[in-house]
């Protein structure tokens, strides 16, 4: 009932704000949010069908966190992030760091993360790997709501979270360092180097993380680094090259009522990519090579801690890929994206003795199919049809060398009554390619597995208010969705085992608001609402009701800022048909910190999260830690 209140108040303050507008000049508003998730070149989100949430990198930055994950749940409706501890999120048996959207899970490797438009996955499980997003390479990150399978097929079928890395923008060489500590030996320290000199622009960056956690056997270190290198060759052409690596080391102790001991992951993760790209009056585009790697050494561990396992599980699997694409503007009002993708993915998985490092035999149905390859071509076309109607349609034509070939439509429509505001409806197609994990390792692996698939349909209003004289703006938005899809894949019993197939189906609909005000000078507001209902519980840690609201002060020398993150119908586990059997009590999670500027380039802050310090849990078995606090120092010089 209290969140149903606070969505009201929230869409009541909107509708107030907007009788309000009609009577101030609002006429000189310019929206300046440019995202290049929804089309591949840089576009006013306005001229967009699809729903997408801008986050820069003074939202990311202001609470301190390492990793991009934590903020974008506060800022993004019906997106979800599973937790287990303070600091890790892991991978294997008990990991957390699975990535949520209206219902349809990333653990899954249906929805995609993207790194200035690479993709992020592993090649043999098929899902992102969460420790190995830092804030420390982000100028911004932009999430799109919904399937967008026609610009990035598989893996992109409910929705995707793109990294925009930084560089500098000015002459100049600067500098950030950031170090703190704070609650069961937490250490955290980053610094970074940004350099522009003419057409020259580097960025170096270092991270370091390190917690023992409040748990035995739970320990989480990490350390990894961020490069790029980007040249201006014309006025016309720029070229870049980059890299990304992370590894962690991580400890698994088990549920609470079911210990595990020696449970150990040693995890490495990275990326490299290099680009050409153009930009022209009437077109741009790029050409883009990418590559994803990762070796993974796990400990599965045991129950008796007097018998240790006597193997590792290791893979080493890679990601591969090119695309090309050009967005062309041939008359007035128009807009034509062509691309073309190839993708090649392989992977080995295979167990080692303990004792001799040799390669133990394992029980799976690879051999010889531990390499796939998915080549595209799509075109997206826009067209402002008046001055206050545009439609959008889009196909992906994709074909994988063993999923077969996919026809991916997309269609959309904006309609701009006001010059502040739009009104956006959108159908869409997303769809994901079994893993090699589903079709080839474990009893549970089925060759025979189709691609899962959906559609979305979606309907949405969005507003910006400014006045400038007053120090003021807001902008509001509501959407409404649904989502129907079938071929789902489940693990379910069969003959006395369990087997891979293709037997789910989703339907899933619900609503999403969102707020932002700068109130004045020294005071700001934002709050998202998100109410999901799926007709079955297919997805865990899929919440009915996800809302957030945060206040933030400034003032001199001070910056302060409060948030709570309030959850309902939290599913934990699934019971042997796949379906969510346990969900958790309401959760609300208070969370605070202050700044204070010594002086002009030197800050010191503290954040205490988990002020009501409730006990709740996020993955089954795993209780989270009460009140934390962390506290540290920021220096740009």
């Amino acid at each position: 009932m209290n969140a149903v209140r606070l969505l009201m108040s929230t869409v009541l303050l909107a509708v107030v704000s907007s009788n309000y507008a009609q009577t101030n000049d609002s006429t000189s508003y310019q929206l300046k949010d440019l995202v290049v998730t929804g089309t591949r070149h840089a576009e006013d989100s306005r001229h967009l069908p699809m729903t997408v949430t801008v986050i820069d990198h003074e939202k990311l930055t202001e609470q301190h966190q390492t990793n991009i994950l934590p903020t974008a749940m506060q800022q993004v409706p019906s997106f979800f992030v599973t937790s287990r501890s303070m600091l890790g999120y892991g991978v294997s048996t008990g990991a957390a760091g699975t990535i949520n959207m209206r219902g349809i899970s990333g653990g899954s490797g249906q929805l995609m993360v993207l790194i200035d438009g690479h993709p992020q996955y592993n090649g043999i499980y098929g899902h992102p790997i969460s420790d190995a997003y830092q804030t420390l390479m982000a100028e911004r990150v932009e999430v799109l709501r919904g399937p967008a399978s026609v610009l990035y097929g598989s893996n992109a079928m409910g929705g995707v979270l793109n990294i925009v890395t930084r560089q500098p923008q000015a002459d100049g060489t600067y500098y950030n360092l950031a170090l703190s500590g704070g609650s069961y030996g937490t250490l955290q320290g980053e610094i970074s180097r940004l350099q522009r000199s003419g057409r020259l622009g580097t960025t170096v960056a270092l991270q370091y993380g390190r917690t023992d956690n409040h748990r035995p056997r739970m320990g989480f270190e990490q350390y990894g680094g961020y490069a790029k290198v980007a040249y201006d060759i014309s006025a016309h052409w720029n070229a870049y090259v980059d890299a990304n690596v992370t590894h962690f080391n991580a400890s698994y102790p088990g549920k609470s009522f079911a210990p595990k001991y020696g449970a150990d992951q040693w995890i490495t993760r990275g990326v490299a990519s290099a680009a050409l790209e153009n930009h022209f009056n009437c077109w741009d585009g790029a050409l883009s090579f990418y590559t994803n790697y990762g070796r993974h050494k796990i400990d599965d561990g045991t129950d008796n801690p007097v018998q240790p396992t006597q193997r590792y599980f290791r893979s080493k699997d890679a990601l591969t890929g090119v695309f090309f694409y050009e967005s062309a503007h041939l008359f007035q009002g128009n807009r034509i994206t062509a691309g073309l993708d190839y993708t090649h993915i392989y992977g080995h998985a295979f167990y080692t003795s303990k004792q001799t490092g040799e390669i133990l035999n394992t029980s799976n149905k690879q051999s010889g199919k531990s390499t796939r390859n998915e080549i595209a071509a799509y075109v997206d076309v826009r067209q402002d049809l008046l001055t206050w109607l545009m439609l959008d349609a889009g196909f992906r034509l994709d074909h994988h060398s063993i999923s077969g070939t996919e026809w991916i439509p997309q269609a959309g429509v904006v309609v701009r009554p006001l010059e502040t505001g739009e009104m956006k409806a959108m159908v869409s197609k997303g769809f994901r390619n079994p893993t090699m994990r589903e079709m080839f390792l474990y009893p549970s692996s089925n060759t025979d597995l189709l691609p899962e698939r959906l559609w979305n349909y979606e309907l949405s209003w969005r507003q910006h208010l400014d006045f400038p004289r007053l120090s003021r703006a807001l902008t509001y938005g509501i959407n409404l969705f649904y989502i129907n899809g079938d071929n789902i894949i489940l693990t379910i019993p069969v003959g006395g085992g369990k087997k891979n197939l293709n037997v789910g189906k989703i339907e899933n609909y619900g609503a999403e608001a969102e707020l932002s005000c700068q109130i004045n000078a020294h005071w700001s507001i934002n709050t998202n609402h998100s109410f999901l209902k799926m007709k079955k519980d297919y997805v865990i840690a899929a919440p009915k009701y996800k809302g957030f609201l945060g206040a933030t002060f400034r003032e001199a020398k001070w910056k302060a800022s409060l948030g709570v993150q309030y959850l309902s119908g939290l599913g934990l586990d699934v019971n042997d048909d796949g379906l969510a059997d346990q969900t958790s009590s309401d959760i609300c999670l208070l969370n605070a910190s202050i700044d204070y500027t010594v002086m002009k380039d030197l800050s010191l802050w503290v954040r205490v999260e988990n002020l009501f310090a409730q006990r709740y849990e996020i993955n089954f078995g795993y209780l989270m830690p009460r009140v934390t606090c962390m506290a540290g120092l920021n220096w740009c010089f």
